[in-house]
């Protein structure tokens, strides 16, 4: 079964886009996150783009395609040889003298200098900052099943691009963190709602509907737990008060006092005696009584099983 964020990707991957520019930003994202440059003879340029996600290395290869230019693309499959283990796809430009143009288009080379990470250019417009993060996600990003934990992540080995994306989310006022792990550098969102809003901006729309059914189902068994602990707590102190009635009474059972009792405290010790599970409000009513009459009595039972205690 794939994770969750296969599924995602997978979704995000059969979307496509008429503007130009939009599919330019996605692009970028999707190779920042996993592409290398190499360099080819005569000062070319060419690029490697892995991914372990084959419907990701179909756009990237059909988002390149769609920039034009005179460029040759190449596609390799490596098998994983470990069960349940993804494969390796590699989208290879292969380095030639109209790749220089492409790179500038994407913002990656600018005056025969490598940009490594600023991408400001093109991110101009909100459309394009939107598909930046949508190739983001698919280059590099997770996120948790919805019925687990509210965790979303784009990790990336660059921290420019970590903090251009930290900073991107934190002006479209996600509630965004970042921080390090290892060799990567992690921007992530941990509030269920920001997850399904990051979700919806990027238009998985199939994840943010099972996204939604989840926590609904989460939040019926909560409600559900809730109540039930709440039984439970009622029912377990209804048993121990009904323990501590029952003992007072046989205290006073043995001391003799049970019948010197007045004739309403008998009878509702009478009526503990004879219903030992039944709660304070079922005894009241077997006994045609207030709830506070009969705790009434049972408080005088009590005291007075103490002072025939003492007196032993």
């Amino acid at each position: 079964m794939p994770s969750f964020a296969t599924e995602v990707k997978n979704e995000l991957a059969r979307l496509r886009y008429q503007d130009t520019c939009c599919r330019t930003a996605e692009l970028a994202a999707l190779l920042r996150m996993g592409a290398t440059i190499i360099f080819g003879l005569r000062h070319t340029f060419g690029l490697n783009f892995t991914t372990k996600n084959a419907a990701v290395a179909r756009k990237t290869l059909l988002l390149l395609k769609s920039e034009g230019g005179d460029i040759h693309t190449e596609i390799t499959v490596r098998r994983s040889r470990q069960l349940n283990k993804n494969n390796n796809y590699t989208v290879k430009v292969v380095p030639a003298a109209p790749v220089a143009g492409l790179l500038e288009r994407l913002g990656f080379l600018h005056e025969d200098s490598l940009n490594m990470d600023d991408d400001a250019g093109i991110l101009r417009k909100n459309c394009c900052r939107v598909a930046y993060l949508r190739g983001a996600f698919q280059g590099g990003g997770s996120v948790n099943r919805p019925e687990a934990s509210y965790h979303l992540e784009l990790a990336t080995g660059s921290y420019g691009l970590g903090n251009l994306l930290y900073t991107l989310m934190k002006r479209m006022e996600f509630p965004v963190g970042f921080t390090d792990r290892k060799d990567d550098y992690i921007v992530y969102l941990k509030e269920g709602d920001a997850v399904v809003d990051f979700l919806a901006m990027i238009q998985a729309d199939k994840a943010v509907e099972e996204f939604e059914v989840a926590r609904n189902v989460k939040e019926v068994r909560e409600q559900v737990n809730r109540l039930v602990n709440c039984e439970t707590a009622n029912l377990q102190k209804t048993v121990d008060a009904a323990g501590r009635q029952l003992a007072d009474i046989r205290q006073l059972q043995a001391t003799g006092g049970l019948d010197r009792l007045s004739k309403k405290i008998r009878a509702a010790a009478q009526a503990r005696l004879q219903n030992p599970d039944a709660s304070l409000a079922e005894l009241a009513e077997l006994s045609n009584v207030s709830k506070s009459g009969m705790n009434h009595r049972m408080r005088k039972i009590h005291e007075l099983a103490q002072i025939a205690h003492l007196a032993e």
